[in-house]
């Protein structure tokens, strides 16, 4: 199950209801995308991390 390396996002689980209540069990897995930085020491790492959180801290990739 993949996570987000940032927000820590991973997989919820949990129901989707109909009109009658009803209950079917449903997975609403994250939008993660696989991007590669630079780290302090100049090693390129690859990494997970959530389209929002892609989009909120503007990364460099490399």
């Amino acid at each position: 199950m993949g996570r987000c390396y940032i927000s820590q996002k991973s997989t919820l689980f949990g129901n989707k209801r109909s009109h009658s209540m009803n209950a079917i069990k449903r997975i609403w897995k994250t939008n993660l995308q696989s991007i590669r930085i630079e780290d302090e020491n100049g090693k390129i790492k690859k990494i997970k991390i959530s389209a929002r959180s892609l989009k909120k801290l503007n990364f460099k990739r490399v």
